[in-house]
């Protein structure tokens, strides 16, 4: 199970899925918190270009050279993109995650 850390894909996804809610208790409403700032600093945070890529990635999953070839840019390019707008999410999310995830007080 070592090799996993990079496996992606439906099948992968939806093992993570029932195992994630096999061992967690009800954490429904902070995880539709979170899943709405992730898509928040997707539009906010990230260039387009990084946004086009990680979306071709991960939600189309696409490989890196098809990417390339549909954008018209090299693999090595396609890859450098995604690895900086990761970084820039998980930046964006981890300075800004009290915020983010802090229930707002009606008012």
């Amino acid at each position: 199970m070592a090799d996993t850390r990079y496996r992606r894909g439906l099948p992968y996804a939806a093992d993570m899925a029932v195992y994630t809610r096999a061992i967690a208790g009800d954490n429904s409403e902070l995880v539709g918190r979170l899943r709405r700032n992730v898509m928040l600093a997707l539009r906010e945070d990230v260039t387009p270009r990084q946004r086009e890529c990680m979306l071709l990635y991960y939600g189309q999953g696409l490989n890196m050279r098809e990417i390339g070839e549909l954008i018209g840019i090299d693999k090595s390019t396609v890859s450098r993109t995604i690895k900086r707008g990761e970084r820039r999410l998980r930046r964006c999310l981890r300075y800004g995650a009290d915020q983010l995830l802090t229930p707002k007080e009606p008012g």
